[in-house]
């Protein structure tokens, strides 16, 4: 029997295929988010602020399995998100803490790994750049503390957890 409850289904999309792919879903009438951020982009002789996809390549469709088919026959559509061998499926309660999320206009940045107090991390961006050091403690994601280990000092950093990356 095939399940008739509609749900929220992740989609993964083939690269920067998202918007197509969510339109060519909503003229199908079904219902879907594409999570944006907004962002500036910089050309030679101008800013320009667009909006982009939150998580890459993924976008939300509200659908029961009966359209399963239908999505995955949508042009820019690559495949359903699989967790342990089944479609995996979102709450309706996440997709709308994400919606009022990025409703309020916070600079929101994704990052894809998860740093522990006492990790080695890299420095990626602003004046330490390419600096090894040891990320001491996290607060709010937005101030970090590291202990540079050449200086042997701590340092008090208002940055943004985004701009360090774990050593393995």
């Amino acid at each position: 029997m095939i399940d008739q409850n509609y749900r929220w289904y992740p989609v993964y999309t083939h690269s920067r295929a998202e918007k197509k792919a969510n339109g060519e879903l909503k003229r199908k009438g079904i219902q879907t988010y594409l999570p944006l951020k907004k962002a500036v982009k910089q050309w030679s002789d101008r800013k320009k602020i667009v909006e982009e996809p939150l998580i890459k390549s993924y976008l939300f469709a509200y659908i029961s399995a009966r359209e399963y088919a239908e999505v995955l026959m949508t042009n820019g559509v690559a495949r359903f998100i699989y967790f342990s061998n089944r479609v995996a499926s979102i709450p309706d309660q996440q997709i709308h803490d994400l919606k009022l999320l990025l409703a309020t206009d916070a600079d929101l940045e994704l990052i894809d790994y998860d740093i522990k107090p006492g990790e080695s991390v890299l420095i990626k961006a602003g004046p330490f750049k390419g600096m090894r050091a040891e990320l001491v403690s996290v607060h709010h994601k937005q101030r970090i503390i590291l202990r540079l280990q050449d200086m042997g000092y701590s340092i008090n950093i208002n940055t943004s957890i985004a701009f360090i990356e774990p050593i393995l």
